[in-house]
């Protein structure tokens, strides 16, 4: 029997945006195999320094912790993006200040979530958000180089919710930038498999994404 932790923000803490239809929990404890559990500590709008909290109230029963963090950093550094600059090379520099403050956080956080010798799966920030511009859509970027970079160097699983939440109907209409249940559906159909068939014993990075009509794929093996 297993019993996943999820961890971070409302990617997973998502209630308030879909109820009276089943958030991301519910959802998740309907489809994993009979028997597992499923507890969330995620917390809606906390950044990755927040996610310290949240371990405070980790069960020591937990097998697999999984992990959603770094949306709230960026929107929280997106007021540098109309911060005035004179040229490109500036505007990098910007961006790369508010990267080194996020790895830092990060790298962090990963450090204390190993700690715990639990297999540990880690999502990147989805950014196919219904009006999201260019420029917010670069920014993203910026931040999952770190999330990908630090998962590659751990190594750990990977869900990229850039590949599964890939659709407007994925998004909430109460706030743009939170899960549907639509999508909902889809981030628990990608954890569910990887808790199931992710061989955590070999050690290796492996990013999953999501193929129409089917579960998510290994997308690239470090």
């Amino acid at each position: 029997m297993g019993h996943v932790v999820l961890l971070g923000d409302s990617i997973f803490d998502n209630i308030a945006y879909v109820h009276p239809d089943p958030p991301v929990i519910e959802q998740l404890r309907r489809l994993l195999p009979s028997g597992w559990l499923a507890t969330l500590l995620a917390v809606d709008g906390a950044a990755t320094a927040d996610v310290h909290e949240q371990l405070e109230l980790l069960n020591q029963d937990a097998t697999h912790l999984c992990l959603s963090s770094g949306g709230n950093d960026a929107l929280n550094a997106s007021g540098v993006l109309a911060r005035e600059v004179r040229t490109v090379a500036e505007a990098a520099d910007v961006l790369a200040k508010e990267q080194a403050r996020f790895r830092d956080a990060y790298e962090g956080l990963l450090k204390v979530l190993l700690h715990r010798r639990k297999p540990l799966i880690v999502c990147t920030v989805y950014d196919s958000i219904p009006g999201l511009g260019n420029a917010e859509r670069t920014a993203l970027a910026v931040f999952n180089e770190v999330i990908l970079r630090s998962a590659f160097a751990a190594p750990l699983a990977v869900i990229d919710l850039r590949l599964v939440c890939d659709e407007a109907g994925d998004y909430s209409e109460r706030s743009p930038i939170e899960p549907s249940v639509r999508g909902g559906a889809k981030i628990v159909r990608a954890i569910s498999d990887v808790v199931s068939h992710h061989d955590f014993t070999v050690r290796g990075a492996t990013v999953y994404g999501r193929l129409p009509g089917r579960g998510p794929f290994p997308d690239q093996r470090n």
